[in-house]
Parts: C-alpha cells; structure tokens; sequence
C-alpha cells in the first residue's frame, strides 16, 4: 500500500505574502465558498419568514428559527463524515472540488424561483460544505511543516479569507433580495460558488502532490464490507423516510426536530465510543473528561452566538430604524458587521494571549466568551424593550455583535488549538471533526430553543441570564478541570 505524503511547500516558494503560493488558492476557494455560505445565509430567514405575496415561504417564524438552526447544525455536523469520506475514500484535493461542485448546485438549486427548491437546495450545500469545509483546512495545514514558525501566520491568513466573504456577500444578496427578489440573491451565492471551484480547477497546480491521495485508504475486503454498509444504511433511511411520508408523519417540522436531537445523540456516542476505547491511557482519558467540559461550553456559547442568522436578523428586519436620508438599508446588511468586527479583533485578540502566555488558562477563556454571549443577549433585552414602542437604532446590534465577537476570539481559536492539544493518539485525526460537532449541538439545540422566540425582551434576558451562570460555573470549575487536562495549559 502506498500513501502520498504531502511535502510542505513553504521551502519552495514564499511568493503569497511570504507563503507557499498555493495558499493563494486555497485562500481564494474558502473566500469565494464562505461568500456563497454567508450570502445565502443572511437572507435565508428572511425568505422563509415572508409572506407568500412578497416572494416568501410565509413559514411561522418559530419553524423558520428552528428549520436555520437544524439546517447550519447540519453543515458542521457534515464535516465528520467529510472528513472520513477524505482519509478513507477519495483524499483532501478531490473532495474540496466535489465538494465545491455540489454546493454550488445546491445554490443553483435554491436559485430556481418555486416553492419546493429551497429544502434539496439546502441537503446539497450541507453534504458539499461536509466535503469541502474540513479538508480545505487540512490541506493549509499541508502547506507547512507541524513545527514551522509560520504555520499560524498562514492559517491567520486564510480565516481573513473566510471573513472577507462573509463580510462582502451579505451586502450584495442583502441588497437583491430587497430590490428584486430572494432567488436573486441565491444565485448570485452560486456564482460565488462556481467562481471558487474555477479558480480551485485552475489553480490546481500550485498545490502539487498536497491532498492527492488518502491518508488511510480502504483497500481489499474492508473496502468492499465499508462500502456495503454505507449502501445499506442509505437503503434503510430511504425506506424509513418513505414509510413516514406514507403515513403522513413526515413534515419540514418533524424532520427539523428530528435532526436536532439526532445531532446531539452523534455527540453523546462519539464521546462514549471514544472513552470506551481500552487503547486510552490514564492521561489521555482524564484529557478527554476535561475535553467534554470545553465541548458543553463551547456548545451553549454557539446555542446563543449563531442566533445572529435567526432571531436576531428577524428582529432586525422588523424592528430597527434602517433608514438614513432617503435609503433605508437592507436588514440583511447588518450581517456583515460580525466579519467585519473580527477581522479588527482577530489581531488585537492573538497579541493579548501572547503577552497573557500561561497566566490565563482555556477554561478561563471560555467562561469569559460566556459571559460575553450572555451580557450581549441582556443587551438585546433592553433593545427588545425599547422596540415595543417604537422601532430602535441598529446600533444596538452592532454592540450586540461586538460583545459576541469579543467572546468568539476567547472561544474559536482558543478551542481550536486545545482540541489538537488534547486530542487522543488513535483520534487525533478525527478531533477537528469533534470540535465542529460542538458548533452543530449548539445550532440544533438552539433552533429548538429559538422556536420559543416572541422577539421580546423575556426571551434575550433569560437566555443571556443562563449564560452568563454557565459562564460563572466556568470560572468556578476552572482549578478543577486544568488538572484534568494533565500539563495542558
């Protein structure tokens, strides 16, 4: 059997910004498909919530808040079998342009103005973003060697990429879907789209042997048998799908609910698999125990923090002033204040954990992301209070988002390079996955919890108050699961 390793180009050429230049491309895939992501993204509750009569679905909001939040669960919950689908079946390289492929004919899918296109439009981008958004990041990391100097600096580059096209896509479709029409705006998310995989195709020659062949291929009879079984397993959801159709108990509601509890019975077998595994040391499992305090932080911080896309871009559109002069902006604009903002903080947050070094530990970090998340929603109280009588300043999200940004920069990064510290031997390939599985149980459940929203102030204040307990509890436990992380800062 013979692997492909990949040789890190960072010796080769420094021609991009002193990196390998195929960061060049990798840099321009990931902008142009979180472009197309977030496009779509900004302007999707606001479709399924429209009256029919202005070009909607005239879906209940609460549905509409849930079906979001299954629907963004499902993209990171993809990332796993992404993942697998990369290491065993295909490699890095063809599944980011498959991936790609599929995404965009979601979004062209989506773009077809009838009722029915949005729900297969939707099951496409989910399994392409699966394809693509892991094994992109594992193909910058190819780039250079584990221990070079520069690998940060280069990873720091490419999120600026993904920040970039979520910043300037909603001020386009934003702008469509409020002048023409929503389909509008999802086509132009797949020109976005097609315009990524052009320039991936095109690129492709920078990236030499990077992701060319799987890590740990399938090959002879476990090839055969894995194969079997994921034939069969889709044959049996067929089925049951069918036979719930038949007998009218399949609707958007039930299968948005279903998916929701699904996610988080993903994440309580995966953790049970993983500490049920003989080949853990003792350090290593008291790692993982430590681990799954950090995964339930992180899942509640992003319950609240990816409300942005729901609640809050409804309130937006419903009850903030947009108008200056004679325009009156789109609510779907303000969904590029967040990009916009870390792209600020993201510098100013890596210096200040530099100077901080070991004085402040991860569990401390994210009980301050907590507390920022929950200050933000009492924030959104006040602002939910002041719209029951008149219609409120967009400043007050602006702020809200800042205060949720400030919490993104203590959590995101943070969690990201723990979760490679902690990461078990025999998993360790696998613990990306885990940790995009804590976003996908944090925007399932809060879908569920976001059908509870009337838009006023008791719903922001007690979820921010839950918070910013959750966040103090943090504080608390934080002695107690240092030691458990083993050496672990």
């Amino acid at each position: 059997m013979s692997i492909t390793e990949p040789v890190p180009a960072e010796d080769l050429d420094r021609s991009f910004f002193g990196h390998p230049r195929a960061l060049s491309t990798l840099f321009l895939t990931e902008m142009w498909e979180r472009f197309s992501y977030y496009g779509m993204r900004a302007i999707l509750v606001l479709f399924l919530t429209a009256s029919v009569a202005d070009g909607g679905l005239g879906m209940p909001d609460a549905d509409a808040n849930a079906l979001y939040g299954v629907y963004v669960g499902m993209v990171y919950l993809a990332a796993l079998p992404g993942g697998w689908v990369a290491d065993r079946l295909l490699g890095a390289r063809r599944s980011v342009l498959y991936g790609g492929i599929v995404i965009a004919l979601g979004h062209y899918t989506m773009a077809i103005p009838t009722d029915w296109s949005i729900f297969p439009g939707l099951i496409l981008i989910v399994l392409g973003t699966g394809l693509l958004k892991p094994n992109i990041s594992q193909m910058v990391g190819n780039l250079y060697e584990k221990d070079s100097p520069r690998r940060d600096a280069g990873f720091s580059i490419f999120y600026m990429g993904i920040n970039l096209g979520a910043f300037i896509a909603p001020l386009i479709t934003g702008w469509l879907a409020d002048h023409f029409n929503y389909h509008l705006g999802f086509s132009v998310a797949a020109v976005g789209m097609t315009f990524a995989v052009i320039q991936y195709i095109v690129g492709g020659r920078r990236l030499r042997d990077n992701g060319v062949a799987p890590t740990h291929p399938l090959v002879g009879p476990e090839r055969t048998r894995t194969l079997r079984w994921v034939g069969l397993s889709m044959v049996i959801a067929a089925v049951v799908i069918g036979l719930l159709a038949l007998v009218g108990w399949l609707s958007v509601r039930s299968v948005v609910d279903l998916l929701a509890w699904f996610t988080v019975a993903v994440a309580v077998v995966y953790f049970s698999r993983i500490f049920l595994d003989k080949r853990l040391t003792d350090v290593e499992r008291s790692r993982m125990h430590a681990y799954v305090w950090l995964f339930v932080f992180a899942a509640c911080f992003w319950m609240i923090y990816d409300q942005a896309g729901s609640v809050l871009n409804t309130f937006a559109d419903d009850n903030t002033n947009r108008t200056i002069g004679n325009f009156t902006f789109p609510a779907a604009w303000l969904q590029s204040v967040n990009p916009i903002l870390i792209i600020i903080g993201a510098p100013l947050a890596g210096a200040l954990w530099v100077k901080l070094g070991t004085r402040v530990s991860t569990p401390w970090k994210f009980a301050v992301a907590l507390i920022l998340n929950g200050l933000s929603f009492m924030l959104m109280a006040a602002a939910a209070q002041q719209a029951l009588t008149h219609k409120v300043s967009p400043l007050w999200l602006v702020a809200v988002y800042a205060l949720q940004v400030a919490g993104e920069l203590s959590l995101s990064p943070v969690g990201l390079s723990m979760t490679t510290k902690l990461a078990p031997a025999w998993y360790a390939s696998q613990m990306l996955g885990v940790w995009f599985l804590s976003t996908a149980v944090g925007d399932a459940v809060g879908g569920q919890v976001a059908k509870l929203s009337d838009g006023g102030p008791s719903y922001f204040l007690i979820l921010g108050i839950v918070s910013v307990l959750i966040g103090f509890a943090a504080f608390m436990f934080t002695k107690h699961i240092r030691s458990l992380m083993r050496g672990i800062h």
